[in-house]
């Protein structure tokens, strides 16, 4: 390609006119579809559709508008998300109240000065100090999650004085270059190295975390902060067991490190608590939001932190910024995702949802034995494992067939997904339990188990 500015112009004028129409014409549709198709392959990543292909029915489909727990193609075909954004639309699609709240701020004002003080940064950090448990104070507010991860490392290195990283085995921290660190798929990792100093230790088990950060204070490379996910979501939603972040807390707290809790996709009231660490009543030092905290409106996530997190920083406030982080229009969307998710009591109606969804699935977990070994969760965050890779993308397909999208995790990926938006209904889960079902049975049979 070279460059060619007024053919650049005709071509923005005429996007432009598709996104201004309500409604499109035969022929504007399958233009759409047609341009999509190639211009993911000439300009962003023709594997992608090599994947789609893979995992899909209809691997051109062209999602087009969405609302509640629902989106449609361009051709208007509707689809349950039992997706969620890999865990974003926990208020659902375009809330009217984010939405509001977004369209109201775009009126008066988009982007900051920089400058001067912007007053819904301010108020934003006010109410995350106000729904976060324990000590957590001050937000740094980013454009997502992995900025977030980064965020945390940056502060915990300032607090310590240290640089090394203690992670657990399956995390999934993000792909930024110190979230990378922690994120512990080779595949993932190796392209890059060498990265931060990074350590990792077997999820969920107390006494290999006790005696790594041990070690690493008698060696002299002591460790500046554990990094873990209360339910590591990419690894297979697994969930620390019974105590495990307690111990977390009391080795960090004895080795002088920070305790690093990464929401960002357990976070704003997925698993039945505003945050997974409120189960266990266990308060990090930093805490990494994303993904939801948007109300999949606005992309924006948090680093939270303690006094003692954030005190080495206060000295000099420019030694970490962003330029769009917490930007009017971002925060605006989270504040009103706060207000949503308190007043629809949405928490609560995850738990209450997850009760609903686990025994059904347990259920066909014990009628298809050989394809679906087992299910699990807290609240709407919730794992089903099946045989192996190939029978979960089976799977995935023919739910997809059935008008449902639902998708696998990154590192362990006989694991489908089940993150719906919050405001799932109760119709729309047991369509889901009863297309569940039929692609059990027709996976059961082609596999003539």
């Amino acid at each position: 390609m070279v460059q060619d500015l007024n053919a650049a112009a005709v071509k923005s004028r005429e996007v432009l006119e598709l996104i201004a129409k309500k409604t499109l014409e035969s022929s504007e549709r399958e233009k759409v579809i047609a341009d999509s198709v190639k211009y993911w392959t000439d300009h962003v990543n023709p594997g992608f559709l090599q994947y789609r292909k893979s995992v899909s029915t209809d691997y051109t489909a062209v999602e087009w508008d969405d609302s509640g727990s629902v989106f449609r193609d361009v051709n208007g075909k509707e689809y349950i998300d039992f997706l969620g954004g890999f865990g974003i639309y926990n208020v659902g699609h375009r809330h009217p109240k984010v939405l509001e709240a977004v369209r109201n701020q775009l009126d008066r004002q988009a982007i900051h000065s920089q400058e001067l003080i912007d007053p819904l940064r301010t108020y934003l950090a006010h109410l995350v100090s106000l729904i976060t448990p324990g000590s957590l104070q001050y937000s740094f507010f980013t454009n997502s999650g992995t900025e977030s991860v980064e965020a945390c490392l940056k502060m915990a290195m300032l607090a310590t004085g240290r640089r090394h990283f203690v992670g657990a085995v399956g995390a999934f921290h993000g792909k930024t270059l110190g979230s990378l660190g922690g994120t512990s798929k080779g595949i993932f990792r190796e392209p890059f190295l060498p990265l931060l100093n990074w350590s990792h230790v077997p999820f969920g088990d107390k006494d290999a975390l006790k005696k790594h950060v041990e070690s690493a204070d008698f060696s002299g490379n002591r460790v500046a902060a554990v990094v873990l996910e209360p339910i590591q979501g990419e690894g297979g939603i697994n969930i620390a067991p019974p105590g495990y972040l307690a111990a977390a807390r009391e080795i960090c707290d004895r080795y002088g490190a920070m305790l690093i809790f990464d929401e960002v996709q357990t976070g704003m009231g997925r698993t039945g608590k505003m945050f997974y660490c409120e189960h266990d009543e266990i308060t990090p030092d930093l805490m990494a939001l994303g993904k939801a905290f948007g109300g999949g409106v606005m992309p924006i996530g948090a680093a939270v932190g303690n006094e003692k997190s954030w005190d080495k920083y206060k000295d000099n406030p420019f030694l970490h910024t962003t330029t769009f982080g917490g930007n009017p229009l971002a925060c605006s969307a989270a504040i009103a995702t706060i207000n949503v998710l308190l007043d629809e009591e949405l928490p609560a109606a995850a738990a209450e949802k997850g009760r609903y969804l686990l025994p059904a699935l347990d259920v066909l977990a014990r009628t298809y034995p050989d394809v679906m070994l087992s299910s699990r969760g807290v609240g709407l965050m919730i794992g089903m494992e099946f045989a192996n890779n190939e029978m979960g993308y089976a799977v995935a397909k023919h739910l997809f067939a059935r008008n449902i999208l639902i998708s696998g995790t990154y590192i362990n990926s006989r694991v489908l997904r089940v993150e719906p938006p919050l405001v799932i209904t109760y119709e729309q889960m047991d369509r889901f339990i009863g297309a569940l079902e039929e692609s059990l049975n027709a996976v059961y049979k082609e596999y003539k188990l």
